[in-house]
């Protein structure tokens, strides 16, 4: 009986001893469980990084990024409503503005003014300064601003870089009319196009003052520039000359109205200021329709009336394409 009872106490001794054994292990149990209490002191740190998780959804700021795109959807309508301004060049034309080169002023195209008035256009003749192709761009410019409707452009001389220039992009204006006139392309100036040729006549009598301007001796104006004007009145042209600034000649053009413009050309045969030779490569390059005169490089002045009817045809073909 004594060792039933010893083994009845052991195992008693087991049982209470393995109670405290869980006891231990599930006080320690709890204490994990009191933790989480301290780890929100120092959870702080952490949601700085558990907010980066979230920081994704900032990417939703990058949404609002999307609409930036947006203006530019507005930008394609704005460029295209840039063009209507082209519609004023519809209808017929009967504005002419003429524009004169070196040596000359405007004074050149009355007989020209007074034969197209006679045949009903509104005429306006751009007094050049003849200061440099900037400033004579501009003052035509002006001349054009004040043009109601389709207009015909015209140049003469050194008024054909002018025209070559001024007349690009221009809505208003519907074709071009050169007059024994300098027709640059891009980048070109007169220079260039002068070196095409034998120096011409004229140029032996053209001499520079301590200004940098240029003017052409009276006594060679006659036989030089209007051999087929009557001298009195080359004598009268010839005291009123406006000199050019030798600069001009050498400045290029940034645009060209002759490769957007339906264009004419009036090719002098007897000029000794512009070679016909250059003038007739001028003409053909820029697919001009070309009509030759018979005449000396003021042909403005000698055969005003073939120049006013030039124009006219040019307009009235204009007109009718319109």
């Amino acid at each position: 009986m004594l060792p039933k009872r010893l083994l009845c106490a052991a195992a008693l001794y087991l049982c209470f001893a393995g109670a405290g054994a869980f006891a231990q292990t599930a006080a320690p149990a709890a204490e994990p469980a009191a933790e989480p209490a301290t780890e929100p002191a120092e959870m702080p740190g952490m949601e700085s990084s558990a907010p980066e998780a979230p920081a994704p959804p900032p990417a939703a700021p990058a949404t609002p990024a999307a609409p930036t795109p947006a203006p530019a959807p507005p930008v394609t309508p704005r460029a295209t409503a840039s063009t209507p301004p082209v519609a004023p060049v519809t209808g017929p034309v009967r504005n002419v503005v003429l524009v004169h080169g070196a040596f000359v002023d405007g004074s050149s195209w009355n007989g020209v003014v007074a034969k197209l008035q006679q045949k009903g256009y509104h005429v306006s003749s751009v007094q050049n300064p003849l200061t440099s192709l900037a400033d004579d761009v501009a003052a035509t410019r002006r001349v054009l601003a004040r043009q109601d409707g389709p207009t015909i452009l015209v140049g003469h001389s050194w008024g054909g870089v002018v025209i070559t220039e001024a007349g690009a992009n221009a809505p208003n204006v519907a074709g071009l009319v050169y007059v024994a006139a300098i027709a640059p392309d891009l980048h070109e100036s007169t220079v260039d196009l002068m070196k095409r040729a034998a120096p011409a006549p004229a140029t032996q009598g053209i001499t520079a003052d301590s200004t940098g301007f240029l003017w052409l001796d009276r006594t060679k104006y006659h036989a030089d520039f209007a051999a087929d004007v009557p001298e009195n009145l080359t004598r009268v042209l010839s005291a009123a000359q406006q000199p050019m600034a030798a600069k001009a000649f050498s400045e290029t053009v940034s645009q060209v109205a002759w490769r957007e413009k339906p264009s004419w050309y009036i090719l002098t045969t007897r000029d000794r200021a512009v070679s016909p030779e250059v003038e007739q490569f001028m003409a053909n390059r820029m697919g001009a329709k070309i009509v030759p005169i018979s005449s000396s490089h003021l042909v403005p002045v000698s055969h005003a009336g073939a120049v006013a009817d030039v124009i006219d045809r040019a307009a009235r073909e204009l007109s009718r394409q319109q």
